[in-house]
């Protein structure tokens, strides 16, 4: 048994949720932030079979695309002086990780 998290752009977390339903995966979904942009992000946890792992990725992926941002970036020069840069970032996509589950109870 596997605990797959995934945590994924809100922009995808939509059509990630709906393609692992659509093939028969129950998951739970968690509002999350990130920590470098402050975006939001869905953490979702997906309890399966081991066999399953790989579906439940590709899946994942499929609907989580990654993409370029322009964001705000603030460089401080000295004491209350400050320039904002566009700095291009990479968003989106999945962070995915896999853990062996001892046991899964459904109650």
């Amino acid at each position: 048994m596997k605990l797959i998290i995934a945590i994924v752009s809100n922009d995808d977390s939509t059509a990630v949720n709906t393609n692992l339903t659509e093939n028969g995966f129950m998951v739970t979904r968690l509002a999350t932030t990130g920590g470098f942009l402050r975006a939001g992000n869905t953490t979702f946890l997906i309890g399966t079979e081991d066999k399953n792992v790989e579906k439940v990725i590709e899946l994942i992926k499929e609907e989580s695309s990654r993409r370029t941002e322009i964001v705000p970036a603030t460089a401080t020069f000295n004491i209350n002086q400050y320039a904002a840069y566009p700095v291009e970032v990479q968003v989106g996509g999945a962070t995915i990780f896999v853990l062996d589950v001892e046991q899964f109870i459904k109650a």
